[in-house]
């Protein structure tokens, strides 16, 4: 009897620990931060004064995260982390022979993956270059190829070769699991930087890359899961031959395989699950810009008899802007903080009177009209484009300083001058104003082409479309008529100069990089001019960022009295004035 009690307990224990050896389960999370845009440290380089968010807030929940997890967390950016900030600025051209300020912060905070975004691709090869070696994580780019590839479809037994330095994904194991990280980067990179940035890469539609990469990782690799991080945002955006800018969505339903997509590039919050075009769930999770949140997933991994039986994942955005900041990394990086300091304090010249960006929406503004003339100066063009860069932005009178010329000019775009004809400039003037007006149908209509659903991205609160795509002129006198419709607003009534206007004649026309490249399509849509013969056009061009020249010029002239041009205006003046009242107090309040 004993001994019978004996052998059914033994054979219950052997029972249950084979059914625990057999059943097993994993748990891990995957944090990802995106458009970082040289937040690293708590502190405003531009306006001097705190700054929420940002990766030294970020770090101090991820060390949190590690403490829970150890070994089952993966950290991983989405690019665009080479432009916005002095700071970042500072390390790429002022103090180039270091080792650039974003690797050391992506290898101080020990990231497991990266993609390349357009803004890390804009600052030029020298800068990108270098950065991709020094950054000691995956750098990924599986779209990102080596120009003039062979034709065949796939080369040494992979569909395609990828930019040096990059690679087309990562591979990551956590406790036996095996991960696979997919890169990849919105391919309208032409239709904003000139090719000589670029110069060596082409850029594939993403929704036929992805589909090359996963048959490829199936085959070969066999994951556990397969993320995708994507520097593109959900849908939308430019559509032409090189593919949809925001192909996310795309991807998730066409290409089925991935697990859950990390993406950006569109500067907004997004976590919801899609449908497969095979029937399965797929997350998409984007966690905004700034460093001011994170996407994360949890993820627990059931396994039955070492086969995967079963997936359950959770997208969840954290806000981090209120995180403590990590004392520990800032005080590393102390010595850098401290020359970027010094560097933004340098005195430049001085304004007699303040300029804010708000006033450029309604009219001829000193802030707009300051870089049209500065444009001119430093060109000799007969006309002049340019567009806000910003949505509320004020430089006070008194000394500006290098932090100040950041608040004038936000990117790090050329300067570019073409040939265009009278024709041209007015078309291309149509398009911009069809985007920033409405057509007035009674007085009491908006004036501006306002959007009630406002996004988090500031370029686009309270417009329908991007400001950086309202360009106004200088070097001619014109009126915008709200009440025409789109196509038909604008009015060229001379040069500025007194000269008449010939729609027939060439003009020497100065704009930015981003525009001379096609960028906004207001060159090609609106003024007709074919994509392929924009560089026949360039007469002109910089060799370093419009920034660096806009300074030089302020330097040059001291003191500066910022005035607007008055040489453009809304009309009928009955009907616009009050609407732009109403509309200002839309947007801005009193």
């Amino acid at each position: 009897m004993i001994r019978n009690l004996i052998l059914a307990a033994l054979t219950l224990l052997t029972t249950s620990m084979t059914a625990t050896a057999a059943t097993k389960t994993i748990r891990l999370k995957v944090i990802e931060t995106s458009d970082v845009h040289g937040h690293f440290f708590p502190y405003d380089f531009m306006e001097k004064k705190p700054l929420d968010g940002t990766l030294s807030r970020v770090n101090t929940y991820v060390k949190r995260q590690r403490q829970q997890y150890g070994d089952h967390l993966l950290l991983i950016d989405n690019g665009d982390i080479l432009q916005g900030q002095p700071c970042i600025y500072w390390s790429n051209f002022v103090m180039p022979q270091n080792e650039n300020l974003a690797a050391q912060v992506i290898n101080y905070m020990k990231y497991d993956a990266e993609t390349v975004g357009n803004h890390d691709i804009e600052p030029g090869h020298k800068v990108y270059d270098k950065w991709i070696r020094e950054v000691r994580c995956p750098l990924l780019g599986a779209n990102i190829v080596k120009k003039e590839q062979p034709a065949a479809e796939e080369l040494n037994g992979r569909p395609f070769e990828v930019y040096d330095g990059l690679q087309p994904y990562s591979v990551h194991y956590i406790d036996g699991v095996k991960i696979v990280v997919i890169g990849m980067l919105t391919p309208s990179i032409p239709n904003w930087l000139h090719e000589t940035v670029w110069k060596g890469m082409e850029f594939e539609e993403m929704v036929s890359c992805a589909k090359k990469w996963v048959k490829y990782i199936k085959e070969y690799e066999r994951p556990d899961l397969l993320f995708g991080l994507f520097h593109s945002g959900r849908d939308g955006g430019i559509v032409d031959k090189h593919g949809e800018e925001n192909a996310t969505a795309a991807v998730a339903c066409e290409v089925p395989g991935f697990d859950v997509i990390f993406f950006g590039h569109d500067h907004q919050v997004h976590n919801e699950w899609l449908k497969n075009k095979e029937g399965n769930d797929v997350l998409i999770i984007d966690p905004s810009c700034y460093a001011k949140n994170v996407a994360e997933t949890q993820i627990e991994l059931t396994y039955e008899n070492g086969h995967l039986t079963k997936k359950d994942i959770k997208g969840e955005i954290v806000n981090v802007s209120k995180e403590e900041i990590d004392q520990q990394m800032v005080s590393h990086f102390q010595s850098q903080i401290d020359q970027i300091k010094k560097y933004v304090d340098r005195r430049i010249g001085r304004f007699e009177h303040p300029i804010y960006t708000r006033e450029s929406f309604f009219g001829n503004s000193a802030f707009i009209d300051l870089i049209h003339n500065l444009q001119m100066q430093i060109t000799n063009a007969d006309i002049s484009f340019n567009a806000p860069l910003s949505f509320n932005t004020v430089i006070e009178a008194g000394d500006v300083t290098q932090a100040d010329m950041f608040k004038l000019y936000r990117f790090e775009n050329l300067l570019y001058m073409l040939r265009m004809t009278g024709e041209e400039i007015r078309k291309h003037l149509e398009f911009s104003y069809d985007m920033w007006t409405n057509t007035m149908k009674s007085p009491d209509d908006h004036a501006l082409r306002l959007n009630d659903n406002s996004k988090e991205d500031q370029q686009r609160t309270g417009f329908q479309y991007y400001t950086f795509n309202f360009d106004s002129a200088c070097g001619i006198d014109y009126e915008v008529d709200l009440t025409k419709p789109d196509g038909q607003k604008v009015k060229i009534l001379r040069m500025s100069n007194g000269e008449p206007f010939d729609e027939k004649k060439w003009y020497k026309v100065v704009m930015n990089s981003y525009r001379a490249s096609g960028g906004g399509e207001l060159l090609t849509q609106g003024a007709g001019i074919p994509k392929d013969s924009l560089e026949s056009r360039v007469i002109y061009q910089t060799f370093r960022d419009q920034r660096h020249f806009l300074t030089q010029e302020i330097e040059r002239m001291g003191t500066v009295d910022p005035q607007p041009n008055h040489n453009w205006r809304f009309v009928p003046e009955d009907w616009v004035k009050p609407a732009l009242k109403r509309d200002s107090l839309q947007l801005f309040g009193k």
